[in-house]
């Protein structure tokens, strides 16, 4: 063999060398990553957000079979020649403009959130609607995990009670107390409202912001 092809045959072993070393540790950068990324304590995360999630749903199923029941015991307890259709059928709720902090006993510090709701039909028209309140607070300006201010339920049986009629309007008026929720009023806050209809188990959702004054 001359010097020509000794120098060729040298050339492409070390080109082979070279290619060869890149891949084991090409493969071998592959495997570290993956260990990394699949460590056991990253696996360990993993499995306690799909518990996790699957208990948020179980909770969720459960608080739907809940409001079924109580859907079913209401319905069944209208008379017998009511049509359900000559009742009423929901269309949206909306939150007035009287919706806000009130301090009712004057001390200078707001005492009170009132949430004034009105649902409404299809005909446009307010309805005594009968079903389950959710009410949040929140002051959208603080970082999350204290965000939320303070959160209410309001039952069909107390909602009934809370039917509020003048001579300018007509709606539902849900009085909270949040004497330790809030200590200064100077910010814009947000009021969320879900409401599901006891009679055809749809949820509205509706939210306003209050300003200070």
């Amino acid at each position: 063999m001359n010097n020509k092809n000794k120098k060729r045959c040298v050339y492409h072993f070390i080109l082979f060398a070279v290619v060869a070393c890149s891949l084991l540790i090409a493969a071998s950068g592959c495997e570290d990553a993956a260990a990394q990324k699949f460590s056991p304590g990253d696996r360990i995360q993993q499995l306690k957000e799909e518990k996790r999630q699957l208990q948020s749903q179980i909770e969720q199923t459960r608080v739907e079979n809940e409001q079924l029941k109580k859907q079913v015991q209401f319905l069944s307890e209208l008379p017998a020649d009511v049509r359900l259709e000559n009742i009423y059928n929901l269309k949206k709720i909306k939150l007035t403009r009287f919706t806000g902090l009130f301090d009712k006993d004057k001390s200078g510090q707001y005492d009170k959130l009132i949430v004034y709701i009105q649902p409404i039909d299809e005909d446009e028209d307010i309805v005594k609607a009968a079903g389950i309140v959710d009410v949040q607070l929140w002051d959208l300006s603080k970082p999350n995990g204290q965000a939320m201010l303070g959160q209410w339920s309001v039952e069909p049986d107390q909602l009934k009670e809370l039917w509020f009629a003048t001579l300018v309007t007509t709606n539902y008026r849900l009085t909270f107390d949040i004497t330790d929720k809030i200590d200064e009023f100077d910010e814009p806050l947000t009021v969320k409202v879900t409401f599901t209809d006891y009679l055809s188990g749809r949820v509205f959702k509706q939210q306003r912001v209050i300003k200070p004054r």
